[in-house]
């Protein structure tokens, strides 16, 4: 499988001792399958260039979870994304919403090498928190997480991952390219964002219907 990770600098060996801890999916060294995604994330200012570096990765025998998988609901990768990155909560059903998703959708991480699945930047995590606030349902977040052209993430957490991740070289990135697609990618975000927001889904599963009905991973209805 072929990887991209966006930086500042050259990359030749991930370390995974030196990967930040409140990232999505928790520590970990985090890729994307594309090279332009890559090219945007290591432009995250004005003027200031960066690094694309390439990777292969090979999965066989490896534990993989893909949360984009049918096998998955939205409610799943929001679970993971609540147990690792920091949320502050307002009010009490987004309190009673936060507890409910991480016990009844949470996954346990620990026995997989590799977990793919959206990428959630401070743009999308907005879908996030207007979710827990009753605001969007599971539909319009399911929905909202495919509109701005977000990305899929790949993110290597395992021992057994990072000795398989192989350097192939990498790609000088020009900020007077890439910082506008990124500005341009987070702008679609925020449009799909107030898009979704200025609606009301009459028929659709809101937090506090999880919460008040019990429901649970087999529900049909979170498909």
């Amino acid at each position: 499988m072929e990887l991209w990770h966006g930086s500042p600098e050259i990359v030749r060996k991930p370390v995974r001792a030196l990967c930040r801890p409140y990232n999505d999916y928790g520590p970990g060294f985090y890729c994307t399958p594309y090279q332009d995604l890559a090219c945007e994330w290591a432009c995250p200012q004005r003027g200031r260039g960066g690094i694309a570096n390439q990777y292969e990765l090979d999965l066989e025998g490896l534990n993989v979870l893909d949360l984009e998988s049918g096998e998955h609901s939205v409610l799943h990768w929001l679970a993971v994304l609540v147990s690792n990155r920091p949320v502050q909560v307002s009010s009490p059903i987004a309190r009673d919403g936060l507890e409910y998703l991480r016990a009844g959708f949470g996954i346990d991480l620990g026995p997989y090498d590799v977990v793919k699945g959206y990428r959630a930047d401070d743009s999308y995590f907005s879908f996030v928190r207007a979710f827990l606030n009753n605001t969007l349902s599971v539909g319009q977040v399911t929905a909202a997480m495919r509109l701005g052209g977000l990305g899929s993430q790949v993110m290597v957490r395992g021992d057994r991952a990072f000795d398989r991740l192989r350097f192939r070289g990498y790609t000088v990135v020009s900020s007077r390219d890439y910082y506008p697609l990124r500005m341009r990618r987070d702008a679609s975000a925020r449009r799909a964002f107030r898009e979704e927001c200025s609606t009301v889904d009459y028929d659709g599963l809101y937090i506090r219907d999880l919460v008040r009905e019990r429901v649970r991973e087999d529900d049909p209805r979170i498909r």
